[in-house]
């Protein structure tokens, strides 16, 4: 069955109100940004922000904030603490009567792949188990972006990272796969899952829709195509984040109550198209080009399509 949206249908449904407003420290052309902003449309000014050490503690600065909701700063490991202690605090303050059920407030965890993969994994799960309402929004740029792009459990095969460098005993850099972070969420049981990527806004913008119509734990993992850290120039995040998704590695789908579904299903360009535009990738192709590391990087997308393909009944 093919996955329709509802809701948005064309561009210029997209709510044209700005939640995030520009002027921010952050690095040109933050795809993590990007998605936020388009996130941020949909989500509405009733929110409170929860946000785990890394980049985007770059957003608030006190006194000084983009944001039209409020904003909370917590370490690296405990920013699903922190969201616990305030929608509880809100529920507190509605069933006391306190606070007006219309005044009730979203609350979402901005965390990076560093917070989200590795060091907030076990408060997450707790309160994931907890069934916490809220929302988790993964920037993931595939390293521990703001302390200088070291290794994390998110980044590829290949990559290469300050702790991850090309070396003659590691050629092809980075040597484990990237953690399933979806699947980890999944074994969960929460309402809903989603990948989403700020070069298909609609896609995102109808997930984050959908999401709401439920209560408990709902993650989204965003791409967050990073240009200090992956070595391009700014102006070229639109067309590495667009092919990250067009070559099969980042895939777009969701999880309702388990249920895995697709939103997009690319004809799928070749990985190295992809990689070529980044320098944490060319020590593949220079000074030699490195035929087996490559190959390794598109089987195993071949490989998750192929299942996908099965598991969907598609031929």
């Amino acid at each position: 069955m093919t996955w329709q949206r509802e809701t948005f249908k064309k561009i210029k449904q997209l709510p044209r109100e700005e939640q995030v407003l520009p002027g921010t420290s952050l690095c040109a052309g933050c795809g993590g940004l990007e998605a936020l902003r388009l996130a941020a449309k949909v989500l509405g000014p009733n929110v409170v922000y929860v946000n785990a050490a890394g980049c985007f503690t770059l957003l608030a600065v006190y006194p000084f904030t983009p944001f039209h909701g409020s904003w909370l700063y917590t370490t690296m490991g405990s920013a699903p603490a922190g969201a616990q202690g305030i929608r509880d605090a809100l529920d507190v303050l509605i069933a006391k009567g306190r606070l007006p059920q219309d005044d009730d407030l979203k609350v979402v965890v901005l965390a990076g792949d560093g917070s989200t993969y590795d060091m907030g994994l076990s408060a997450t799960s707790a309160a994931i188990y907890r069934n916490l309402d809220f929302y988790y929004f993964c920037y993931d740029n595939e390293a521990y972006g703001n302390t200088g792009m070291q290794l994390s459990s998110a980044t590829p095969f290949g990559a290469m990272t300050t702790t991850s460098p090309c070396s003659l005993q590691h050629p092809a850099g980075a040597t484990r796969e990237k953690k399933d972070l979806f699947e980890i969420w999944r074994a969960h049981r929460p309402p809903y899952i989603a990948t989403i990527s700020p070069r298909h806004p609609l896609d995102l913008a109808e997930k984050f829709t959908r999401a709401a119509r439920v209560t408990g734990p709902k993650l989204f993992l965003a791409l967050s195509a990073c240009p200090t850290g992956w070595g391009y120039d700014p102006a070229q995040t639109t067309e590495v984040a667009r092919l990250a998704v067009e070559s099969g590695l980042w895939p777009l789908k969701e999880s309702v109550n388990g249920t895995v579904t697709h939103t997009y299903v690319p004809k799928r360009k070749p990985v190295e198209e992809y990689l070529k535009l980044q320098t944490r990738f060319r020590h593949l192709f220079e000074p030699a080009r490195q035929d087996e590391a490559i190959r390794h990087i598109q089987d195993h997308v071949d490989a998750y399509w192929a299942e996908a393909a099965a598991a969907s009944g598609a031929t």
